[in-house]
């Protein structure tokens, strides 16, 4: 197996661990979880999300990466007064709702008529803030990004694959040297604890509707969308299904749903992953392996995280995404009739705006869209009649 497989299924799921862990957990903490239940919730997550990348990316015979519902974890966190058997009726609820609309099969058709330049303008959006913030970053502790950021520019001539990896070996050597980092508490393994759901029609309504409807405006679509930026035609009724299914399974144990990725996927996405497309696939398989060690060891990497210096985490992830945000970029300034939508994409999605519960993401798609059915409007309009 190649070495950058490894590589970048490990940078995506550290990244899609490290960077929204907290949010899950004070979703946790806002149903009143207890640890055990917390664990738990950790752990099915992650083993929805490792079954559901390896059997989508063996199927479909591409890079099906999938993540938790960050937006859905926020919902979820900003709730109150309710239990947390009232938290899992949602859950399962959200991920019914989810799996129906695959079945319906109305997104497909949506998906296709995104434009490649507006789908990876969107993408760039999404990823250009985490990389802003790693010059900050190295202003706040120069001593350790600074020797990541030249073990990263050195590396990646020789071996890209490996240049996230060295970067973020000598930033964890540097800062327990240091002593920026602290040496993280030891937990026991976590456990499946099985929690009967109470379904009520209020928590249905204003928690398990709200659930589905932002991870698949906030998450899916974009999802989809950075699969089509990358050049691959998404298994949208396949996907949707499968990771509804696995939402109200794993939501019995505490999980909220998971989603397709948009930010952890583009790293699993480039040609430095594997040359050979159609071989491109076996990353979802690592990365599904990563996933079942991350939940297995759920309680020690989130003492890990919480022991590193949070310039060194924004640094790693900005130093990981810029390679895909290179790519997105290219793509987004592509054929001149789509420059300007693609533009507007990514800087509604980079501004981070949300309304009505619905994240930016979804946001900068649709303001692309329509200034790019204004700009095909007033083309067909200029076009001199009879010509085709």
């Amino acid at each position: 197996m190649r070495a950058s497989l490894v590589s970048a299924a490990l940078v995506a799921a550290l990244v899609g661990f490290g960077s929204t862990i907290a949010l899950v957990l004070a979703a946790a903490a806002a149903v009143d979880a207890t640890p055990t239940q917390t664990a738990s919730w950790v752990l099915a997550v992650a083993l929805a999300k490792a079954a559901g990348s390896a059997g989508l990316s063996f199927w479909a015979r591409m890079p099906v990466v999938l993540a938790w519902s960050t937006p859905g974890a926020a919902l979820v966190a900003a709730t109150s007064g309710l239990s947390m058997e009232q938290a899992v009726g949602a859950f399962v609820l959200a991920g019914l709702m989810i799996a129906t609309l695959g079945l319906v099969r109305p997104l497909g058709r949506l998906v296709a008529l995104i434009p490649d330049a507006i789908a990876a303008g969107m993408l760039a959006g999404v990823l250009l803030p985490f990389c802003l913030k790693l010059a900050p970053a190295a202003v706040e502790a120069p001593a350790l990004l600074g020797p990541m950021v030249v073990t990263f520019a050195v590396v990646r001539l020789r071996n890209p694959a490996w240049a996230v990896l060295a970067a973020l070996a000598v930033g964890l050597v540097l800062a327990f040297v240091t002593g920026a980092a602290h040496a993280p508490e030891v937990a026991g393994l976590p456990g499946l604890v099985l929690v009967r759901p109470h379904f009520d029609a209020n928590v249905a309504v204003g928690l398990a509707l709200p659930l589905a409807l932002v991870t698949m405006a906030s998450q899916n679509l974009p999802g989809f969308a950075t699969l089509r930026a990358a050049g691959y035609e998404p298994p949208v009724s396949a996907a949707l299904t499968t990771t509804g299914l696995l939402s109200a399974g794993a939501g019995l144990f505490g999980a909220h749903p998971i989603s397709m990725a948009a930010i952890t996927a583009a790293i699993c996405l480039g040609d430095d992953v594997h040359p050979d497309r159609a071989r491109r696939w076996m990353v979802g398989l690592v990365y599904a392996a990563v996933w079942v060690i991350l939940g297995l060891a759920s309680p020690v990497v989130i003492g890990a995280i919480a022991a590193l210096p949070p310039a060194l985490v924004a640094g790693i992830v900005g130093i990981a995404l810029l390679g895909p945000l290179t790519g997105a970029l290219a793509g987004a300034m592509g054929p001149m009739t789509t420059r300007t939508p693609a533009v507007v994409t990514l800087a509604v999605t980079a501004s981070g705006v949300a309304a009505f519960g619905i994240g930016a993401a979804f946001w900068g798609l649709v303001a692309g869209l329509a200034f790019h059915g204004i700009d095909s409007v007033a083309i067909r309009r200029a076009r001199p009649s009879g010509s085709p």
